[in-house]
């Protein structure tokens, strides 16, 4: 785990991610506001919160997330989250998502980011009334190139490494 650093407070972020934010986070692990629910959050869990919107809104997809119920950001870097009803349609039909080697075991589909060699959105859903989705970074792709499929395989299916906040936005160079 990285050590502890200075938390972000939700009067300090700029308008526009507030703006995005606000009547996602109310709920999250009992709190009463979005502001509540973001002060609480650590920084790791922070920081993978303002990743996820960054690449989820560059991908004009943000609309789609009705409320967030789990974030993190050490082992792995994602969120847990209810989604509007056109979501699974929504990535269907776009060409910048596949389905190809997007399902895990414990889930009933999933989609995965075109495009990207690295640091790359997946994500997954569990049937359920309603839904269940999650959305996560993975380090590479399994679907860009060859290359970048092998070092899927290698470092995340075979050597188990979950990236954390801190390789994610390296590789977003942000």
């Amino acid at each position: 785990m990285s050590s502890p650093g200075p938390q972000l407070r939700w009067s300090e972020l700029p308008a526009r991610t507030r703006e995005a934010l606000t009547g996602k986070l109310v709920g999250l692990w009992g709190a009463a506001s979005d502001e509540a629910a973001f002060d609480s959050l650590a920084e790791d869990k922070q920081q993978a919160l303002l990743l996820i919107l960054l690449r989820v809104q560059a991908k004009d997809l943000w609309h789609l997330i009705r409320s967030i119920d789990n974030v993190y950001g050490e082992s792995g870097v994602g969120m847990g989250f209810a989604a509007w009803p056109s979501i699974q349609s929504t990535l269907s039909r776009r060409k910048d998502f596949t389905k190809l080697f997007a399902n895990h075991k414990d889930t009933t589909g999933g989609f995965y980011e075109k495009g990207r060699p690295d640091a790359v959105l997946h994500f997954l859903f569990q049937e359920g009334s309603p839904p269940k989705w999650y959305v996560h970074f993975d380090l590479h792709s399994p679907v860009h190139s060859v290359g970048s499929a092998v070092r899927h395989l290698r470092h995340e299916f075979i050597g188990k490494i979950c990236p954390d906040w801190k390789m994610i936005k390296q590789c977003l160079k942000v």
